[in-house]
């Protein structure tokens, strides 16, 4: 020390300036009384309230991005009931129409029994044909596939355009678990957010901390109405609410991409490998084209080989006492009712799948909020009072070593100073301090509660 006024008093210095110099010089190297620990941890507590308060409205921010969310959930809700229930609708009309052209066909069923017979070996050796003549593999399955869709059709329903009633109602099974399953998610998002709104409105009445009501910004807005610049933000996203959502994205069906959903699995799965999926079939559907794919998975698409087959076409002329159901208004009825149920199913789909984006959105931002603000909601269940949720226990100063050249030694820096902390109710923790801010600065307790903070954050930011 000495040494060092004598290096300042040759360079002409001030006393004045000298003496602040060495003070300086003391604060960074001596370490804190008793008292001065306390002053840094005050210091350091007033900083972090200020994060607290700050955390609190972001809470606040992130509950009103939920409360938006609820009230397009509710809209979603309400348009997705009306289209349930207008498909409903056209599918019992549909079951009506299929009903009555049954109870025609009975008067003459043995007749149309004796021609059906006759009409499905006819169907099954036709398809398999032209598929084992364009794909390289799996005529086979093609084949035993069916001949078990077959046995489960009624010849008359070989000739009705659209989709049959029992895979529309399959699919409206589906679509219910796929309902209930996303409900359930945003049930246990919506009770999240509520959890840590709840806990953080405590923290807000301990710290006597009135937040400001929030309305959502037009910066998150944005967020919600488009998808793509959502998904561009969060590459790493915080596995919190998103996680909800997210293994669903990716794996909607397009149901009505195949003629029968119970046909949609490979029973040989070494097949699939050797097979062009891309070779198309024509022949003999005109424009309507299917892949070798879409024939083994959906052999019910071999019903379209029924114009090839002499006996299937008579099906469709057969006289019934003078009627005949093919050729009549029901059959025309039951086409439109089925397209009408169809195009309801496929609009259900679609408002399933905005739900679903939507929801992947708005996780994203709650998870943002949670990974900034969420923290503050841990503290709900502390019983520590606002004067000591933060305390420096102990900062350990290391001077500078001599260096030969004396010059040398008044530009060489202080080394870090080591400081151990506790903060809320966490285990003590050790942080470095450069050592160019001294604990004297007011900036050394808000570096070390920052740290604090941060790596409080780690373990306390989780989704209720």
């Amino acid at each position: 020390m000495l040494m060092m006024m004598m290096m300042m008093k040759k360079k002409g210095l001030k006393p004045l300036t000298v003496v602040a110099l060495l003070l300086v010089s003391v604060s960074g190297v001596v370490p804190p009384s008793k008292d001065d620990l306390i002053q840094i941890s005050l210091q350091g507590g007033k900083y972090l309230n200020k994060q607290i308060e700050n955390a609190i409205n972001g809470v606040q921010e992130m509950k009103s991005v939920m409360e938006k969310s609820t009230e397009d959930h509710q809209r979603f809700l309400d348009t997705l009931e009306k289209t349930k229930h207008q498909k409903e609708e056209a599918l019992r009309t549909a079951q009506e129409m299929e009903t009555k052209l049954e109870q025609e066909e009975e008067v003459c069923n043995e007749t149309m029994k004796t021609l059906w017979e006759e009409c499905k070996p006819c169907l099954k050796n036709t398809c398999v044909k032209y598929y084992s003549r364009t794909c390289s593999t799996g005529s086979g399955l093609v084949g035993r596939q069916l001949e078990d869709v077959l046995n489960r059709t009624s010849p008359i329903s070989i000739w009705i355009n659209g989709e049959k009633i029992d895979v529309l109602e399959q699919e409206g099974r589906r679509q219910n678990r796929e309902f209930k399953n996303l409900e359930d998610k945003y049930t246990v998002m919506a009770d999240g957010v509520d959890s840590i709104f709840s806990d953080s409105m405590k923290v807000a009445d301990h710290v006597h901390y009135n937040p400001p009501v929030f309305y959502i910004p037009r910066f998150f807005g944005s967020y919600i109405r488009h998808r793509r610049s959502i998904r561009s933000v969060f590459q790493n996203p915080f596995h919190g609410f998103q996680s909800l959502f997210a293994p669903m994205m990716g794996m909607g069906r397009n149901f009505f991409g195949s003629m029968d959903s119970m046909m949609d699995t490979d029973l040989i799965p070494d097949e699939d490998s050797n097979v062009n999926e891309d070779v198309v079939i024509t022949k003999p559907f005109g424009n309507g084209r299917m892949t070798c794919r879409e024939i083994r998975r959906n052999s019910a698409g071999c019903l379209k080989f029924r114009d090839e087959c002499q006996k299937c076409k008579d099906i469709q002329h057969i006289d019934c006492s003078g009627k005949k159901p093919l050729e009549g208004p029901l059959k025309e009825e039951l086409e439109d009712a089925l397209a009408l149920a169809e195009r309801f199913t496929q609009q259900y789909n679609g408002l399933l799948k905005k739900f679903e984006e939507q929801m992947f959105n708005t996780s994203s931002i709650l998870d943002l909020f949670n990974k900034q603000f969420g923290w503050v909601s841990s503290l709900a269940n502390s019983t520590d009072s606002d004067d000591s949720i933060f305390h420096v226990l102990t900062v350990t100063c290391k001077d500078s070593e001599h260096k030969p050249d004396e010059e040398k030694a008044m530009e060489e820096e202080s080394e870090e100073t080591d400081v151990s902390v506790k903060l809320f109710d966490s285990s003590v923790m050790n942080i470095t301090v450069p050592g160019d801010i001294p604990w004297s600065d007011p900036k050394f307790s808000e570096v070390v509660a920052q740290e604090a903070l941060d790596r409080y954050k780690e373990t306390a930011v989780v989704v209720k």
